[in-house]
């Protein structure tokens, strides 16, 4: 059993995967931050200083004692980071869209664009007996 999952484990795809894994982490990582930190600003300036993290529908407002000690917790929905998590995705997909268009375009101009071989040179012999060929077919 160690024997096959070693052969399965090394297999190149496998390794592909995995590193493609890592380098998706960290390109969400990097979207998550342009859309938290640039885009979801700039969309609060356009629309009056909305903060979308902070919008949200309460359902039962939290419970406190007379020392404001939090007997039960507002019970919330938070559709401003639904909004936020919505905008990582399309730009998520868009890019990758991009990206594998990208890559279909360039393989298709390598189909396209087929190597052709030049014809041989001919040797000397060859002409010698091409001519000779010639000459007796006349």
């Amino acid at each position: 059993m160690w024997k096959d999952f070693k052969a399965f484990a090394l297999k190149g795809n496998v390794i592909d995967l995995a590193i493609a894994v890592v380098i998706g982490g960290a390109f969400g990582a990097i979207i998550n931050s342009l859309v938290k930190d640039l885009i979801m600003p700039l969309i609060g300036v356009l629309t009056g200083g909305i903060n979308f993290s902070d919008k949200k529908i309460v359902l039962s407002p939290a419970i406190k004692d007379a020392t404001g000690k939090i007997l039960k917790p507002e019970n919330d929905l938070t559709y401003g980071v639904f909004i936020q998590t919505l905008i990582n995705f399309v730009i998520i997909a868009l890019s990758i869209f991009l990206v594998i268009r990208l890559i279909s375009n360039i393989s298709r101009k390598k189909e396209v664009e087929p190597v052709t071989p030049l014809p041989p040179v001919p040797t000397p012999s060859e002409k010698l007996l091409t001519e000779i060929r010639d000459l007796l077919k006349k």
